[in-house]
């Protein structure tokens, strides 16, 4: 099953049938292809292994050395069998799978292996004179991670009964990769502390990426942070039982990020030509030749994106720490980030390769607060965490301030939706044509009339449309929302009492905008093809008369196929995609130990457990606040799952 599969269900009518009057699956449906179409099994297995060494040639001064080593082993099968419909007559009959011919069948069997090995090798010296203590610590460390893997592919199969690789006829096919990235890096440490009153800290790294070459391999990356614990204090002491914990920090530090390209994650600095093996479109002698593309442009001065932060924070316990909490507030600047490849003339006829050519600022706080306390025999607690935080470039090569969707501009704040704004929908033809005459005809769209919407004409000139698409004419296009998450939050309750124990836990998001966008939001999308209706989409706009009622009132527009004049981004149809979800709810009872001792148990706990139970939210009900985009289009992809579980944990 592919992400094919959500996207043809996604465009499923609801005229379509399930089931024949036979009791077959229908044709077309894609159940036949998940119930009789093929088998994928997959099998995973990672293998760890750790070893440490300490030395300690004088006291308090230590030598360490460690190393891992973890293997990981993939074997996948992925087999496609024939189908079979029935006609009318009851009789089965060859259909086609996922548009091949039908009949069709193939096994590919994959194979992969992933080593990584790490090791460590540092020193540190601790030393403590009157109440001051000092740390020094320095060494060295290495990373190697080596993947590789085998595919072998193969169709038409002389028995589905057994789809074995070894059995395939036709298209047999093999090819293997293998990749290699290393890292390395020295450090060094400095830590002070004087009666845990006052702590610093300095630390310094120096690594060194494979991904990079020449001058732009390695980066210097160091970091300071201090804090003051105020309630140690001599003058705090009358306060003491009241407030246990008062801790001012703050730090400021710049750390390394050397994976900075999705696309080319291996070798950025490499042209890799695209080949293949009897796959051309064209035949030479009757056969299919082998095929290379040429490569890209690449990038040789690529380096690691500098990270550099500062925030400050204050911990406090109050109440003999039954109430304890933290709040934060940082900055961080990220520099040379790797940005979208920037805009090039056509004359190039390559596309641009991705550099260092971008800042950006992230900014925010977070609150964490937590009350545990005991009444009587119940004891009970709840913790709450609330956090926010918004992305701002600050450097970006768009010399026209383009607001194309593959580009950056400066001053962006990450995640803003440029769109229009809704006036309404037009009852009368008269409202439709009113509205055009005063400037609100679009650049896009033919024969606007009631049930259509109008947008609005917000920079005065003739028309809507969106200027120039940059930043100092952009016609009449606004910023309408922001589709970043903000104010995140999680709240968990516990309690127990004489064995029984329950937990909630509720996460969720505050503030979201959401563009939606395809088939299970519009219903009528594109093509008649491409267009699905659900209960929410027949709230659309009908005039009086309409043989399945008046809706004037209605929440969609005028459906249409075959164009996007009414669905263009705008602020009427912009989602609240802040949401509230009960994730998980537990209550569970543990026997009493003078039960559960004379089985020779140490203790048992029977439980039951669901998992998002509860969900309430104001965006589209065909969709869940979690899952929005994916490859194929908006709600395309597999949702979460209500589940309900009960189990037993036993101990001996």
């Amino acid at each position: 099953m592919t992400g094919a599969f959500f996207h043809n269900i996604a465009r499923r009518w609801p005229t379509c049938a399930p089931m024949d009057p036979n009791g077959h699956y229908m044709p077309n449906m894609e159940i036949i292809q998940l119930e009789e179409g093929g088998v994928q099994t997959s099998q995973k297995n990672w293998y760890t292994n750790q070893l440490q060494a300490i030395f300690e040639p004088v006291k308090d001064w230590r030598i360490v050395v460690e190393g891992s080593m973890r293997t990981y082993t993939r074997k996948q099968h992925w087999a496609v069998l024939p189908i079979y419909g029935y006609d009318v007559n009851n009789k089965p009959y060859l259909l086609s799978w996922n548009g091949g011919a039908a009949g069709y069948s193939e096994v590919q069997d994959e194979r992969e292996d992933e080593d990584y090995f790490s090791g460590n090798i540092y020193s540190d010296y601790a030393k403590t004179i009157g109440d001051h203590y000092f740390k020094v610590m320095g060494g060295f460390n290495a990373e190697l991670f080596r993947p590789s893997g085998m595919t072998g592919f193969g169709t038409d199969l002389i028995s589905s009964n057994v789809p074995s690789l070894g059995l395939t006829q036709d298209n047999q096919k093999a090819n293997a990769w293998a990749r290699e990235r290393a890292i390395a890096g020295f450090f060094g440490r400095v830590n002070y502390n004087y009666k845990e009153r006052y702590m610093l800290e300095a630390n310094l790294r120096y690594d060194g990426s494979s991904r990079f070459v020449g001058d732009k391999r390695w980066g210097l990356f160091p970091s300071f942070s201090a804090g003051w614990n105020i309630a140690r204090e001599d003058f705090f002491r009358p306060l003491a039982g009241i407030i246990g914990t008062l801790k001012l920090r703050g730090s400021w530090g710049q750390l390394g990020n050397n994976n900075t390209d999705k696309a080319n994650a291996w070798y950025p600095f490499y042209q890799n030509m695209i080949t293949g093996s009897a796959n051309s479109g064209w035949l030479i002698d009757g056969k299919k030749q082998n095929t290379a593309q040429l490569p890209g442009i690449v990038n040789s001065l690529m380096t690691w994106e500098t990270i550099e932060s500062w925030d400050l924070g204050l911990d406090f316990g109050l109440l003999n720490n039954r109430l304890t909490g933290s709040v934060g507030y940082y900055n961080r600047y990220t520099y040379d980030m790797i940005g979208p490849a920037p805009i090039l003339p056509p004359v190039l006829g390559a596309l641009p390769p991705q550099v260092n050519n971008c800042d950006m600022k992230s900014y925010g706080w977070e609150l964490e607060l937590s009350w545990r306390d005991r009444i009587s025999e119940f004891d009970y607690s709840a913790r709450f965490v609330l956090s926010d935080g918004k992305r701002k470039i600050l450097k970006y090569p768009n010399p026209t301030n383009s607001l194309s969707s593959d580009v950056y501009y400066n001053g962006q704040i990450l995640g803003d939706i440029w769109g229009y704004k809704t006036v309404g929908i037009a009852q009368t033809q008269e409202e439709m044509n009113a509205h055009l005459a005063n400037g609100g005809t679009p650049n896009w769209g033919t024969n606007w009339g009631a049930g259509d919407i109008m947008y609005a004409n917000l920079d005065g000139k003739e028309g809507v449309n969106n200027g120039s698409n940059t930043l100092e004419d952009h016609g009449d296009l606004t910023i309408i929302g922001n589709s970043t998450p903000r104010y995140n939050f999680g709240l968990t309750l516990t309690g127990a009492w004489k064995g029984f124990d329950f937990s909630v836990f509720l996460q969720g998001v505050m503030k979201r905008d959401y563009w939606l966008d395809g088939p299970y939001f519009w219903g009528a999308n594109g093509g008649l093809w491409q267009s699905t209706a659900f209960k929410e989409h027949m709230d659309y706009w009908r005039p009086e008369g309409d043989p399945l009622g008046a809706n004037t009132n209605a929440y969609y527009p005028k459906p249409y196929f075959n164009t996007d004049k009414n669905q263009k981004v705008q602020s009427g149809y912009l989602q609240n995609a802040a949401y509230c979800r009960l994730k998980n709810a537990q209550i569970g009872y543990t026997l009493p130990k003078t039960w559960t001792r004379k089985a020779a148990m140490e203790s048992v706990r029977v439980y039951v457990s669901g998992d998002n139970l509860l969900t309430f939210s104001g965006i589209s009900g065909v969709f869940d606040p979690e899952l929005l985009g994916s490859d194929w289009g908006d709600g395309k992809l597999y949702p979460l799952q209500r589940t309900i579980s009960i189990g037993l944990n036993v101990n001996f």
